[in-house]
């Protein structure tokens, strides 16, 4: 027979004669795969969060002029102020290779910390105003929620359009009011609202949706900055990392501009890619540490089934004894003691997973409706491969945990057995 359903209804009576020390015993295994859950949950649940917060392409580096020069070069003296050019963007596309996207950007306020002086009819306030171009939403963690964004149209045409935060919006405009093709005046400038966003930045949200996007050149012409660029905002080419395309931009720019390669003051910059390699590392570790304090509560159940299983073999030496005297091989013996390890830590940590993910399952369902995520901490999710591993090691740990009670039970002398009270 495939299943032998007399050991099966063997194994069962045994364990419902010992109710109490069966269930204290599965309960360890049923915690250990239980917290792997919750533990590789709740850190997914973590990651996505704080990943929603990340801009959605996240290999990017802003390049700025940071000071003067601190060192002479060639015949120039310390003190140089230097300044990026239009044409600055069209020279680093063409002569570094690594770079495969490039756009200038300026703003008003950003680096003077005086923000320009907005009106809408009767409501008015101070507001960061920085350029921007078409498609790049992801690059700034906007998501457009009434009306458009930014397109080629208006980069090309220059057009007085913009877009604004939500804050902006409530402190423009009038409850009901709709602000899409509406006129606002900055600095004196009149411009039309195309498009309302909200920020998907963690951290500083508020900051963010208190900005206004104006199209870069229009700006530049707008607010009298037409012959320099604030900023650099750069992609390197697929299958490179951001690093390499910010050395190799500083490095141009050095040339460029003449700056001694060694006067490191000179250009700053910022690399996304490198703090999402830090989270990423980071909730890395977690996963491990996760997985380590899960396995050793499963080693620790294994182990409790295990002490159990020799208790069992104790009880049952004389039936073993009288099994082996009719004849039973030593491995019947040790197959009936290893399957009924397995099926008790099986069971017991399939539950554990089954009651951890449907925690997380009603975790996730709270966070949907209240907007999905809470702070930093987003969905909890257990993937497939993680609970296909979880159940591989259950029986493992199942395995391990019925070797040395099989072993002794295999060993024993059936005349010594039978003489046992």
């Amino acid at each position: 027979m495939i299943i032998d359903t007399e050991k099966w209804h063997e194994i069962f009576k045994t364990l419902g004669q010992h109710k109490l020390r069966t269930g204290l015993t599965a309960f360890g295994v049923f915690w250990g795969i239980f917290m792997l859950t919750l533990l590789l949950g709740a850190g997914k649940g973590l990651e996505n969060g704080v990943n929603e917060g990340f801009p959605r392409v996240p290999n990017i580096v802003w390049v700025w002029v940071q000071g003067n020069t601190q060192l002479p070069y060639q015949g120039m003296p310390i003190g140089r102020q230097i300044q990026f050019k239009p044409e600055d963007v069209a020279a680093i596309e063409k002569n570094v290779p690594s770079v495969g996207f490039i756009r200038g950007q300026n703003s008003v306020g950003i680096w003077s910390g005086t923000p320009p002086y907005t009106v809408h009819k009767d409501k008015n306030g101070t507001f960061f105003v920085e350029g921007i171009h078409a498609k790049m939403e992801n690059i700034n963690s906007l998501r457009m929620i009434l009306g458009r964004s930014i397109n080629e149209f208006d980069d090309r045409e220059k057009r007085k359009t913009v877009i604004i935060g939500t804050r902006v919006r409530t402190q423009l405009f009038a409850e009901g009011e709709d602000p899409i093709g509406a006129d606002i005046t900055i600095n004196g400038i009149s411009f039309k609202v195309v498009g309302v966003f909200e920020s998907l930045a963690n951290g500083n949200q508020q900051q963010e949706e208190e900005k206004i996007y104006i199209p870069n050149d229009t700006l530049r012409y707008a607010f009298n900055q037409v012959g320099w660029i604030g900023s650099f905002v750069i992609q390197p080419k697929p299958g490179l990392h951001a690093r390499v395309a910010e050395e190799d931009v500083k490095k141009y720019l050095a040339e460029l501009k003449k700056v001694d390669p060694n006067d490191v003051g000179v250009f700053g910059s910022f690399n996304l890619q490198n703090e999402f390699d830090k989270i990423e590392g980071l909730f890395t570790g977690i996963t491990v540490f996760s997985w380590v304090v899960a396995i050793g509560t499963i080693m620790a159940g294994a182990i409790g089934v295990g002490n159990i299983m020799l208790i069992v073999v104790k009880e049952r030496t004389r039936e073993i004894g009288l099994r082996k005297a009719l004849g039973a091989t030593p491995n019947s013996i040790i197959g009936m003691i290893v399957q009924e390890s397995i099926f008790i830590t099986t069971v017991a940590g399939y539950m554990g997973l089954v009651v951890g993910v449907l925690i997380l399952e009603g975790v996730g369902q709270l966070l949907e409706a209240g907007g999905g995520k809470a702070g930093f901490f987003g969905k909890p999710e257990v993937d497939f491969a993680t609970a296909f591993s979880a159940l591989v090691v259950l029986v493992i740990s199942g395995l391990l945990a019925s070797m040395l009670p099989a072993a002794k039970a295999a060993s024993v002398n059936p005349i010594v057995a039978l003489q046992d009270e």
